[in-house]
């Protein structure tokens, strides 16, 4: 086994565990959004209810609250064509890379 398939295969498991130890670790912790606590504390500091500036364009055009099945599928779409980027990138690099070392007939060091 190389030592480059060694270093992908530890950092995969730490993620994992990243992941997964908080879980067994806080059971019975809460997992809250960001959106929730973050009015939390504009309502403790203002001594008032937070009120919104706005209302979404989407929940004004259906005269209600997106479900959250939706509001999951849109981040869904958000994170994918968000990776897709980040994937198109670092492709470019790599086709960058092996276009120079091509061109030069060697690769280079650092």
């Amino acid at each position: 086994m190389t030592a480059t398939r060694k270093t992908v295969i530890g950092l995969l498991v730490l993620v994992v565990l990243i992941a997964l130890v908080p879980l067994f670790i806080l059971q019975d912790a809460e997992f809250g959004g960001s959106d929730d606590a973050g009015s939390g504390v504009v309502s403790e500091i203002t001594g008032t209810e937070y009120e919104p500036w706005f209302t979404p364009i989407f929940e004004t055009a259906i005269n209600g609250e997106i479900p959250g099945e939706v509001e999951s599928l849109f981040f869904c779409i958000q994170t994918g064509i968000g990776v897709g980027i980040i994937a198109f990138v670092m492709g470019r690099f790599v086709e960058r890379k092996k276009q120079e070392e091509g061109k030069t007939g060697k690769k280079k060091t650092k």
